[in-house]
């Protein structure tokens, strides 16, 4: 709690006001555990995810107002992703890259994701090679997917609609906050338009 309130609250709460139920922990125990969590972090309390790109991709490469549920789809590929292990040694950005290509289209060949990369950015803070190989797993896992029989899907899954929960940009934005995952390797903590400036 003090962690997150550290992480979250503009006026941080003191150490004394964090009892838990009968339990009043003591200035210093708290700290240690601090301690013991950031350490096990390795100190990266604020890890970047894909999910923070998805709007300044889906600008960079849709010149016109893409379609109603391209938040959706992006979001839907990402998270779908997260478990495969070949994608995780990648840079978020690349994989939102990626996803954000997959979602407006799947037919794309390497000259011309090369093309689209190249014409917003001429820093090659995208590694063409490593958002194509993205790109062709991401798709590989999405058809996969749709493969998959309905009735493997958990049934709570089944009914929700993505339009229902992702299209709000807000809601996009706390998943992109909140989610804390240490999972991803080499998390750029600048992110946005500020990482065209930068070169891998």
């Amino acid at each position: 709690l003090s962690l997150a309130a550290k992480m979250e609250e503009c006026k941080v709460p003191t150490l004394s006001e964090f009892p838990v139920e009968e339990y009043n922990f003591e200035s210093k125990v708290i700290q240690r555990m601090e301690l013991l969590v950031l350490n096990t972090l390795e100190w990266k309390m604020g890890s970047v995810t894909p999910l923070a790109y998805i709007h300044y991709f889906i600008t960079k490469f849709h010149n016109n107002p893409p379609p109603n549920n391209t938040v959706s789809r992006t979001v839907q590929l990402i998270l779908a992703i997260m478990t495969d292990i070949n994608l995780m040694d990648h840079r978020p950005s690349v994989i939102a890259g990626a996803a954000t290509l997959v979602a407006l289209n799947q037919e794309l060949t390497k000259q011309t994701l090369e093309l689209k990369i190249n014409a917003f950015s001429s820093t090659r803070f995208l590694e063409i090679e490593d958002v194509f190989y993205c790109y062709n797993r991401i798709r590989e896992l999405d058809r996969e997917r749709m493969k998959t029989p309905k009735y493997v899907i958990s049934p709570e899954l089944s009914q929700l609609r993505g339009s229902d929960v992702y299209d709000n940009s807000s809601v996009v934005s706390a998943i992109s906050t909140k989610r804390k995952r240490p999972a991803f390797n080499n998390c750029e903590q600048n992110y946005g338009i500020h990482e065209e400036k930068r070169q891998r």
